[in-house]
């Protein structure tokens, strides 16, 4: 039989892994600029500037699930996401839009042996498609309000 972990036992675990992880993207921070101080190359610049704001919009969220644990609830009312649903709408039909555009110009290239505009347009896609992701589980948080599901 399974023994249930108490509430705040859980929450100090999930809080020092936070302040943990906070501390390795820091270092990952560190990292991308010791690498753009050391080339002049434009495309590892441009990765390494990538994996930087990427490192810095992490410890962003990990500090926004610490102090969620330590001091500010988190609360996301139906009339809060009601209020701007329409909106969001949009900008997935946008964020749509961009997936077509980065398909195409990926299928465009193939066998052209272009591979740094490959390389570039294959990352935009991933993190396209990770913008309708984070929108669409937004989406699963509204059909699970009433009365706005």
């Amino acid at each position: 039989m399974a023994t249930k972990v108490p509430t705040k036992e859980i929450q100090g675990k999930i809080l020092d892994n936070m302040r943990r992880w906070q501390k390795i993207e820091n270092a990952a921070v560190s990292s991308t600029g010791h690498v753009m101080e050391r080339t002049k190359n434009p495309l590892i610049r441009l990765v390494m500037e990538i994996i930087q704001r990427d490192s810095q919009m992490h410890y962003h969220v990990q500090e926004f699930i610490a102090d969620s644990l330590e001091s500010k609830t988190v609360s996301l009312t139906p009339d809060e996401l009601h209020d701007v649903w329409n909106m969001i709408e949009e900008h997935i039909k946008l964020e749509e839009k961009t997936v077509e555009l980065a398909n195409e110009a990926i299928k465009a290239l193939q066998g052209k042996k272009m591979v740094v505009q490959e390389y570039l347009l294959e990352y935009l896609l991933i993190d396209e498609k990770k913008h309708n992701k984070i929108l669409e589980t937004l989406g699963t948080i509204k059909k699970g309000m009433y009365p706005y599901g």
